[in-house]
């Protein structure tokens, strides 16, 4: 099978580093799907303002090296557990493929690169490219009372965040709100834990440096 990408993700996030580990997580985050020419046709979305939900099925476009082992290390488990790549959502897979659901905002049906979609909670790139683009649908797609394996017994890590007020006002109120949760969420590498290194990311055309001792990460001004 030969994927040829349908569209393009453009984000907030340049670089793999600081992206939330899933969909969802950053309910702030915002994101826009850019069609490819060949699809830049408003008859291929004819009725997609209706969902509130969208599944996304893209590439992990920025892995340079392809998947080997059928044991990967989940960050929720610290690094150092090992579990199958086929009960993970590790991005080293046999093929690279992601799967997110995002929430569709609404569509800009009329621009210089035709239809957009304009979305939220997205854990994609800068650029990623998207395969392929299915509604979310509750009777088939949800399951509330399913179980989630080592997910079940294993919590979300979240830290305390202090952005310092000058920095903050370089964000509209959204961004601010999204990079706060992000950093929350503790992007750095789980077998890191040195309080006196400094961590940097771009986000939102800035580069946001930042420490963590204990459970608080303080963004630093440089």
């Amino acid at each position: 099978m030969e994927l040829t990408p349908i569209a393009h993700f453009h984000s907030l996030f340049t670089s793999k580093f600081g992206i939330p580990k899933q969909s969802g997580l950053v309910e702030e985050l915002e994101g826009k799907i850019v069609f490819t020419p060949r699809f830049r046709n408003p008859d291929a979305l004819r009725g997609i303002e209706g969902f509130d939900y969208l599944w996304l099925i893209w590439e992990f476009s920025a892995n340079k090296s392809k998947a080997t082992s059928p044991m990967v290390r989940p960050p929720l488990l610290g690094g150092n557990t090992r579990m199958g790549v086929f009960a993970t959502r590790s991005p080293f897979r046999p093929n690279a493929l992601g799967l997110s659901s995002v929430r569709l905002s609404h569509v800009e049906w009329e621009t210089d690169q035709g239809p957009v979609l304009h979305v939220l909670g997205g854990d994609l790139m800068d650029g990623t490219p998207i395969a392929d683009i299915k509604p979310y649908i509750v009777y088939a797609d949800s399951h509330p009372e399913a179980r989630s394996g080592f997910v079940d017994h294993t919590a979300i890590r979240r830290l305390q965040v202090v952005i310092p007020p000058a920095f903050a006002a370089r964000l509209t109120p959204n961004q601010l709100a999204a990079l706060h949760k992000t950093l929350s969420l503790d992007p750095r590498p789980h077998y890191q834990n040195d309080p006196s290194k400094t961590y940097g990311m771009p986000f939102a055309g800035l580069d946001i440096h930042f420490r963590v001792c204990d459970d608080v990460l303080t963004v630093i001004e440089e």
